[in-house]
């Protein structure tokens, strides 16, 4: 397998706190990674390490590339694309032109311009949707899949998920994860954080677990829901249960 991200010995410190402690991960092709913990874990400050967006140090590659050292737009032309918590989608602007907004913005152009790349990244999460609608017309769910297709039209070798999952009930969240496995089965490597954790469990290969900025387990889903140390520090017994099913 081809390794997509390798993060090494990533730290990020805000004045004398050390938000992210050491923390190394890796994402090969076509794999979905959990990375999960509770509230001010780091999870959210891995994410922008990773795209450049936090001062860290440590190492960042992508396909074997070195991307320590670039800012954060040529990070993003070099393969990183993310979501990010708050949708901030261009309320005024239809569909295929929030999209085409991404796609301009990273270079993406290609022949018949980006109305086609934004109907292609709708069609990637199942947004069968007309791409002239406003954001508006769309539900909850399908204005998070927006998002992620937004994320997808620059054809991304990495996408990173912050928190796709929040303020989705149970139907839309299954829906969004049956909708990463496609692309994930269609050779899309990605890290996910969220705390839906039937979402997680259901979805990714494998997962990372911070607390406190500090890495305290490493696994496939089956293995963390058992494990004694995240089920005390961020599970609890009844949620380990519930997303064991």
């Amino acid at each position: 397998m081809t390794c997509v991200l390798a993060i090494e010995d990533v730290s990020v410190k805000f004045g004398g706190v050390r938000a992210v402690n050491n923390l190394s991960i890796e994402v090969q092709q076509g794999e979905i990674v959990g990375l999960i913990g509770p509230n001010g874990a780091g999870k959210t400050t891995t994410i922008d390490a990773i795209c450049g967006f936090v001062t860290a140090v440590g190492s960042v590659h992508v396909k074997g590339q070195d991307v320590t050292r670039l800012r954060p737009h040529m990070r993003a032309r070099n393969g990183i694309s993310r979501t990010f918590q708050s949708l901030e989608l261009f309320e005024d602007m239809t569909l295929a032109e929030n999209l085409g907004v991404a796609a301009e913005s990273l270079g993406t152009r290609e022949k018949g311009g980006t109305r086609l790349l934004a109907i292609d990244a709708l069609q990637r999460v199942g947004l069968d949707v007309d791409p002239d609608l406003m954001p508006g017309a769309l539900s909850h769910g399908d204005r998070k899949l927006l998002a992620v297709a937004r994320a997808l039209i620059s054809r991304p070798a990495l996408l990173l998920l912050d928190e796709p999952a929040a303020g989705l009930n149970s139907a839309e969240s299954g829906v969004l994860g049956q909708r990463l496995r496609q692309l994930r089965d269609g050779g899309a490597s990605i890290l996910l954080v969220d705390h839906d954790m039937g979402l997680v469990s259901s979805t990714c290969d494998r997962l990372y677990v911070l607390d406190f900025g500090e890495l305290i387990a490493h696994g496939k889903p089956q293995e963390i829901m058992r494990n004694p140390r995240v089920i005390s520090a961020y599970l609890g017994a009844g949620t380990a249960e519930k997303a064991a099913l």
